[in-house]
């Protein structure tokens, strides 16, 4: 076992923060780490929060951490912030909102930057929360960029999703039409204190009753404030109800496992990716099929199929390095 597995798995808090530089690094001596503890993760429960921008996620996120904090459990929050244009990294504002926190040894916060993906969920916080479930994690929360109908990745990576809505959100039902209401778990309308709310909460429920796509859990629609921290704790018991739900009936089992292939394909495809880009450099005919390409004498598709079946394309190029 690698040292900053071992010591990782005995609870030394630097080892994660330097494991998860590694893997944004993406340094070989990470994937050896993360092989060591693999076997140690799966008692951590993940949540993840998504939705409009301005739904107050943050706040809610800051809330219950506070919240189950009390209880002496462990909670780690992986903020999921947009790619400074400057920097390259994260835009921390989610941790400026969480300062409350910061001298909690039993909160680990960490942003990540999206680095351009639309989707909002880099693969590397898949790998993030196993880290974080082997250091010792109670409760992982995973706050995603609100993007609105692009946000449906935090489905690979979480055991039970909220999606966080408010009044003022013109495009709220338009966002549930777009595919949320699939991935959404626990409905949450924050600023309940403001007008609206309340019908907001009874067009959500209706939606779900003519939907009816999962009738063994219909999602409940929780009515939070979270700046005063109103209905956090209606909230936790229905994220807990989900859990237990999930686990009575072995679904929790089954939703780790397909995130667990689905990761192990986004790696493949990731790897695959980065070897073609390496191949055009110093393939002569890759790069005289991308020129046939461009001067649009053949199609992409089929000059695609044409090169992926000819000899150029072998299991020498998938083993290389």
């Amino acid at each position: 076992m690698s040292e900053i597995a071992e010591k990782l798995l005995a609870g030394e808090q630097r080892a994660l923060s330097r494991l998860i530089t590694m893997l944004e690094r993406g340094d070989p001596a990470a994937a050896e780490a993360m092989k060591a503890i693999d076997q140690h993760t799966g008692r951590a429960y993940t949540v993840g929060i998504t939705g409009p921008p301005g739904a107050g996620k943050s706040t809610i996120v800051d809330q219950l951490t506070k919240l189950v904090r009390e209880t002496g459990s462990k909670v780690s929050i992986i903020a999921v912030d947009p790619t400074s244009p400057f920097s390259g990294g994260a835009i921390l504002g989610d941790r400026i909102r969480m300062q409350r926190h910061y001298l909690d040894p039993g909160v680990f916060i960490r942003s990540v930057a999206t680095r351009g993906q639309t989707g909002g969920l880099p693969r590397i916080v898949k790998s993030m929360v196993r880290a974080l479930d082997a250091a010792g994690s109670d409760l992982i929360i995973v706050e995603t960029v609100g993007v609105g109908q692009t946000e449906l990745g935090i489905i690979s990576v979480a055991d039970t999703v909220l999606v966080a809505l408010n009044p003022e959100s013109g495009d709220a039902i338009q966002t549930l039409k777009a595919g949320v209401m699939e991935i959404a778990d626990v409905f949450v309308v924050n600023k309940a204190d403001r007008d609206g709310a309340n019908q907001m909460a009874a067009a959500i429920t209706g939606m779900l009753h003519l939907a009816a796509s999962r009738p063994e859990w219909s999602p409940p629609v929780v009515l939070t404030t979270a700046n005063t921290g109103q209905g956090i704790e209606d909230l936790w018991v229905n994220i807990q109800s989900h859990r237990e739900f999930q686990i009575a009936n072995g679904s929790l089992d089954e939703r780790r496992g397909r995130q667990r292939k689905g990761e192990f394909l986004e790696a493949v495809e990731e790897v695959l990716a980065q070897r073609l880009r390496e191949k055009v450099k110093s393939d002569p005919d890759l790069s005289a099929t991308l020129e046939k390409v461009a001067a649009k004498t053949t199609d992409p598709y089929s000059a695609a199929l044409e090169y992926l079946g000819s000899g150029s394309f072998s299991s020498d190029w998938l083993n290389a390095r």
